[in-house]
């Protein structure tokens, strides 16, 4: 049995034999996801399995992949939440994940998914969100943007999941004229960049510093639910939007490969998919049987949904973060 990490993980113990030996599920995923979502899903996994849970978070999504790379096999845990579409082929690659040989049921995506070793269980599409109370004329494209004087802030494609989606949607919207883009972008004055999500959205764009801010489609929700606020809305963009889609990955070495099995199949009932919404501000890959919530109702349709399979993500990205930093100087 691993050893829980009270500062990092959710331990949830389900009823014990004074004398039993009880199994115990490890999870690793990024720290919003174990702080926001976990409790809620370990509770709901905890009733239906005679087992300890424990998720622990790792860091931010980035830091998820490397971190497992890089633990001694005594530390990986048995299942891993947060790998993305933008690492999926890193992930493979490192001969770390079983394949899972499972069917899947019904999924609720504007991508259909066909792969032999990983399961989504979460997706949104990447937007531009502002403050609809100030900004009268929101931009319908990159070029309206470019063009606008509106204060941007994005995140850096090489320490940030979100900036490394704006990367892809870049490319898969522009192709070989990619870098044209980020040349205009960063010409622009009044284009910020910053290291991760979390140094944008909150710090500088709430607080009032910008006019617009890369996130999700889905983040107004987020306002609405939490704050009975609807001034933050996404914008949207004729190019159409890049997907965002995480998965989770069963280590070949897992100590109790049997009940992480079981939990990916308990990842798409209502008591994983419900709790995604309000937790995760994302879209589930199975809707509940009670819906979404109404807040959900109101966000923009995206049109277009943009994504690369993982291998071609993964060609492409040395290239598209070269024409980054030629813009941008980093």
């Amino acid at each position: 049995m691993k050893t829980p990490t009270l500062a990092a993980g959710l331990l949830i113990t389900t009823a014990l034999g004074a004398a039993a030996e009880t199994r115990q599920l490890t999870i690793h995923a990024y720290d919003s996801f174990a702080n926001n979502a976990g409790p809620g899903i370990a509770e709901g996994f905890a009733e239906v399995c005679d087992c300890e849970i424990e998720i622990i978070g790792v860091g931010s999504s980035g830091d998820v992949l490397p971190g497992l790379i890089a633990a001694a096999p005594g530390d990986r845990p048995d299942l891993v939440l947060g790998i993305d579409t933008n690492n999926l082929a890193a992930a493979r690659d490192s001969g770390l994940f079983a394949p899972l040989g499972r069917a899947l049921p019904p999924l609720d995506m504007p991508i259909a998914w066909d792969d032999p070793q990983f399961l989504p269980y979460n997706w949104g599409h990447y937007a531009f969100i502002y403050d609809g109370e100030t900004v009268q004329t929101p931009p319908a494209s990159f070029e309206d943007l470019i063009a606008s004087d509106l204060r941007v802030v994005i995140q850096d494609p090489q320490s940030s999941t979100t900036g490394l989606g704006l990367l892809m949607w870049v490319e898969a919207a522009f192709g070989d004229g990619a870098g044209d883009v980020w040349q205009a972008l960063a010409a622009r004055d009044e284009t910020q960049v910053v290291p991760r999500w979390a140094d944008a959205y909150h710090p500088i764009f709430r607080a009032g510093d910008a006019d617009a801010v890369l996130s999700y489609a889905t983040s107004p929700a987020y306002h609405v639910i939490m704050e009975d606020e609807d001034g933050p809305r996404a914008a949207r963009f004729d190019e159409g939007h890049y997907v965002r889609i995480e998965v989770a990955g069963l280590l070949a070495d897992a100590s109790e490969p049997d009940l992480a099995r079981a939990f990916l199949d308990f990842m798409f009932t209502d008591a994983f998919q419900s709790v995604i919404p309000t937790t995760r501000w994302l879209y589930p890959v199975v809707t509940p049987a009670e819906g979404l919530p109404e807040a959900f109702g109101d966000l923009i349709d995206p049109g277009a949904a943009l994504l690369f399979p993982a291998e071609e993500a993964a060609a492409r990205r040395e290239a598209a973060l070269e024409r980054w930093r030629a813009a941008f100087g980093e």
